[in-house]
């Protein structure tokens, strides 16, 4: 087929510069399409693909199936870092120096000027959609259609940040409190509004708030999320595309469907995993039908552990959300590319949130920035089953921040918890269970060392040299008044 449309162009040629034209035409229908679901807080052992036994997931583990599973791949402890870091290809600090997460009206967010997975798609002739949870900043300035993307549909922060008398800050079917006095607006922090005085939750589209959020619209995220994911996939059948879907299930508060409400063994929260698993399988299905399964990768991961609490597993991790155990941390990850991915396989290799970007840019072409640092690696190798018996793996080390605080820091099986003064080889002893420090001075000297090294770059502690600015408004307001 190409050389039959070289010939076609060279037949062109004497009447202008039509080469180059069709040339173009034929490398971006090679440049694979790029679908990217992102689940809020599920656990490490919340889908069949990775040992749960009780949990119904049939699509995820046809997509496993079909797949190539990364078992080591490492998000951040909480949310807001955690998408920064996939979108930027960065360590979550670098590009987002906060001490937790980003809250309603914050005067601070994702700066403008960072290059995103969709501005580097966009220049390139990608269709770009964000469809879901943003959290990276609620001002216009910080919004996705400021990052690379040309629509934008869904919640820009959290489920939970809203008013309690909205029901976000209790599940579904839970009695809910009185209206509250209205606060007074843009108080709080410069990264937002805290806790009960919350503004409401607005629906966007684009910047357009759409309406209200109350416990009738948190039934229909999941599946207005994914309407619009597939509406989307289906308008752009005959370009490039990229599909950012965030989800903002399993996210506390739980607010399943009907459809779905009652059809798990663990409560409202694996009803919610059940819908989310249905929603997988609304778009592998669309891709199918639509003859764009080979020309796709797809992507399916997490953005921390899961909370123990609202019902997540995080087996046979230890620890959840919030921390910087294994369990908080790594997050269950499929791959599947028909033809491209080997199927039906697993890999132990490091590999983090930071790293698709630039595995991204290699597949598709697109241009890596080149006016400043990515900590991301390229991790095809990994992804599809390429790299040798003998081969290093692209991915050594990794550094596990809390914040502004590294707290662990792992090179190949050995993990250093600076935090609790202890070693774990992660190939032996995946839940953590035994210091083996006492036995091993000398991986723990090298791991000292490495933790040392970040002194001058990010820091151990605190905003080191090589953290960049975050963006900054002088005024937040709430995108939706009470």
């Amino acid at each position: 087929m190409v050389r039959k449309g070289m010939q076609v162009c060279w037949a062109w040629l004497a009447a202008g510069g039509w080469m180059l034209w069709c040339v173009g035409a034929i490398v971006a229908a090679d440049r694979p399409n790029v679908v990217l679901i992102n689940v809020d807080d599920l656990g490490y052992g919340d889908i069949g693909p990775y040992g749960n036994t009780t949990q119904q997931t049939p699509h995820l583990d046809r997509m496993a199936a079909e797949g190539r599973r990364l078992t080591s791949h490492y998000a951040a402890p909480v949310c807001s870092p955690s998408r920064a870091s996939l979108m930027t290809g960065c360590y979550p600090k670098r590009v987002l120096a906060t001490p937790h997460v980003l809250f309603p009206a914050s005067r601070v967010g994702l700066h403008p000027d960072e290059v995103t997975i969709a501005d580097m798609l966009k220049e390139i002739g990608y269709a770009t959609a964000c469809i879901g949870k943003w959290h990276l900043g609620d001002q216009p300035e910080f919004l996705p259609t400021r990052q690379g993307f040309d629509y934008y549909y869904g919640l820009p922060y959290s489920n939970d940040m809203g008013p309690p008398e909205d029901g976000a800050k209790s599940n579904y079917g839970q009695p809910l409190p009185k209206a509250k006095s209205k606060p007074g607006a843009g108080l709080g922090p410069e990264d937002g509004i805290r806790g009960a005085g919350q503004p409401p939750l607005p629906w966007l589209e684009n910047e357009t708030v759409l309406e209200r959020v109350r416990g009738p619209q948190q039934e229909l995220l999941v599946q207005r999320y994914t309407e619009k994911a597939v509406e989307f996939i289906r308008q752009h059948r005959d370009q490039p595309f990229f599909v950012y879907l965030p989800h903002s299930a399993v996210h506390f508060p739980l607010y399943p469907s009907a459809r779905f409400r009652g059809t798990s063994n663990n409560g409202l929260f694996g009803d919610w995993v059940t819908e989310v698993d249905w929603s997988v399988g609304e778009i592998l299905k669309t891709l199918d039908d639509l003859g764009l399964a080979e020309r796709t990768l797809v992507i399916f991961t997490s953005d921390n552990g899961g909370q123990p609490r609202h019902g997540a597993n995080n087996a046979p991790l230890r620890g959840g959300k919030g921390s910087t155990w294994e369990g908080g941390i790594r997050v269950p990850t499929i791959c599947r590319w028909p033809g491209k991915i080997p199927a039906g396989t697993s890999t132990t290799a490091i590999t983090t949130m930071m790293d698709i970007l630039p595995t991204i840019a290699h597949l598709t072409g697109a241009q890596l920035p080149n006016d400043r640092r990515i900590d991301g690696v390229n991790v095809w190798s990994v992804m599809s089953g390429q790299i040798g018996a003998n081969e290093d793996p692209p991915r050594q080390d990794f550094l596990y921040f809390r914040g502004f605080e590294l707290q662990a820091v792992r090179r190949g099986p050995w993990k250093l918890s600076l935090k609790y003064n202890a070693l774990y080889n992660l190939d032996d002893d995946i839940g953590e269970t035994t210091d083996v420090q006492a036995e091993h001075p000398d991986i723990v000297a090298e791991l000292t060392r490495l933790a040392e090294s970040v002194d001058g770059d990010l820091g151990r502690n605190g905003i080191g040299p090589g953290c960049r600015p975050l963006g900054r408004v002088e005024q937040a307001r709430p995108l939706l008044d009470w």
